[in-house]
């Protein structure tokens, strides 16, 4: 039975997949999932997305999207024509063939790995597990995830992996409001526990990607999405801190690293800002860092990207309170205005959105705080976050009536002559203003 088995589940599985007949299976219906759902509906699999949060099943249930960047004309569509379905009942996992895990894998309060989600979600497949299934996990976390912690929990019940049903790790590489890099032209790189598995999950994604990279185990895929980016963060940080040091020094640090840029080899740019946001960048370094300390290794490099990065907020409101001091203000008391609370320009995601940091440092002074996001009309619940405020009206005399207005995000809808013209004092941390030719004698770059 052992030597037959292999061949039958792979071959079944693998027929499916080219007949267009497997079902899709999404665990997270986040800003990876989703996105990901529309695209494996879009070359003709059905899909089940299966999901912890009832709201987000009631949004797709109505065809209505709470992402920004997801039509809801194709929620509509894909829900009418039974193509797509979500769910929180997670006894229907066997109905799915391939199982894409797209769950939040954050720190903990000690920077640690917190894979209380893998972990659940893994535990919800096992209790489901059925033969010819094939299971991916996209969940950013560190080297070793896949074979040490998902593969165990996945046998208990006496399926082999290879033979049974089949895993693999495939790290998301989305980037939400890139309109060049889409899921189908960014090359998807998969790592399965044996061959079988990785030949499985590669004609599995190689439907919607357009090309697919095998590596040749799980840790090496895990460790290429971190190594993308830690390499980010380390760039960051650099820059980051010679913006300090431009700063004490009078020099733009914007003007030396487009001067760079002109460079036709051996420089990539990259550009200081308030801290790093996103799901991925803050968070992934300290992963490595984390699992780095169970080989008796220091990553110091990685760690003081990490530190760099992590106290921009604290520079930015020093900065903030610097700059009103001279003005002959203090920020106790203050009313200050923070534009843009998404974590990077033109998207309506907040996850470890500098925003989130700069408002509560300037709460901790005792400012009043008040913000404008087009994107973001009420903070959104989050986790270890309580921030319960709405997007206020962006007109000349609301503008005048702060003390600071602080550019956290550049996001492209944002009129700068205008809201400098009417700012009492400006402080941009994103050099937003850069084209503004009237009052920058009231900006302050930090």
């Amino acid at each position: 039975m052992g030597g037959s088995a292999l061949p039958d589940q792979q071959a079944a599985l693998l027929e499916k997949i080219r007949q267009k007949t497997v079902v899709g299976g999404i665990i997270g219906l986040g800003y990876v999932g989703l996105p990901l759902a529309q695209h494996l509906c879009g070359v003709g699999y059905r899909v089940i997305g299966f999901d912890v949060d009832p709201v987000k099943i009631e949004f797709i249930e109505a065809g209505k999207s709470y992402i920004k960047h997801i039509d809801p004309a194709w929620i509509r569509e894909m829900v009418g024509t039974k193509r797509f379905g979500a769910t929180v009942e997670f006894s229907r996992l066997p109905e799915a063939d391939c199982i894409s895990i797209c769950v939040p894998t954050p720190l903990d309060e000690h920077f640690g790995p917190d894979l209380q989600y893998v972990e659940a979600t893994a535990n919800s497949i096992a209790a489901n597990l059925r033969k010819g299934q094939l299971v991916i996990l996209e969940s950013t976390t560190y080297p070793g995830t896949t074979a040490e912690m998902l593969l165990p929990i996945l046998e208990r019940g006496g399926l082999k992996v290879g033979q049974d049903f089949f895993l693999a790790f495939s790290p998301e590489r989305e980037d939400p409001g890139n309109p060049k890099y889409t899921i189908r032209n960014i090359p998807k790189i998969i790592g399965g526990i044996t061959p079988a598995c990785t030949a499985v999950a590669s004609a599995y994604y190689g439907m919607i990607f357009d090309k697919v990279v095998e590596v040749s185990s799980p840790a090496a895929a895990e460790l290429t999405k971190l190594l993308e980016n830690i390499f980010r963060s380390v760039n960051i940080a650099l820059v980051n801190e010679l913006k300090m040091l431009c700063d004490r020094m009078g020099i733009d640090i914007w003007e030396v690293v487009d001067a760079a840029a002109t460079k036709p080899f051996g420089f990539m740019p990259f550009y200081p800002g308030p801290g790093l946001g996103g799901h991925c960048i803050p968070i992934d370094p300290f992963y490595l860092s984390w699992k780095a300390r169970e080989y008796d290794f220091s990553t110091r490099f990685i760690e003081l990207a990490g530190q760099i990065n992590t106290q921009m907020p604290t520079y930015v409101i020093t900065r903030l309170m610097e700059g009103m001091n001279e003005l002959g203000k203090t920020v106790k008391d203050s009313r200050i205005l923070v534009l843009g609370a998404a974590y990077k320009k033109d998207v309506d995601d907040m996850r470890e959105s500098p925003s989130i940091h700069l408002i509560e440092l300037l709460w901790k002074y005792g400012a009043k705080v008040d913000y404008n996001d087009p994107h973001i009309p009420k903070f959104p619940r989050l986790r270890k976050h309580a921030i319960n405020l709405e997007s206020v009206e962006l007109t000349p005399a609301n503008i005048a009536s702060y003390d600071c207005v602080l550019i956290a995000t550049d996001h492209t809808v944002y009129d700068y002559s205008l809201i400098v013209k009417h700012a009492q004092f400006v402080v941009d941390t994103r050099n937003a203003t850069r084209h503004v030719a009237e009052g920058r004698e009231k900006i302050l770059k930090a």
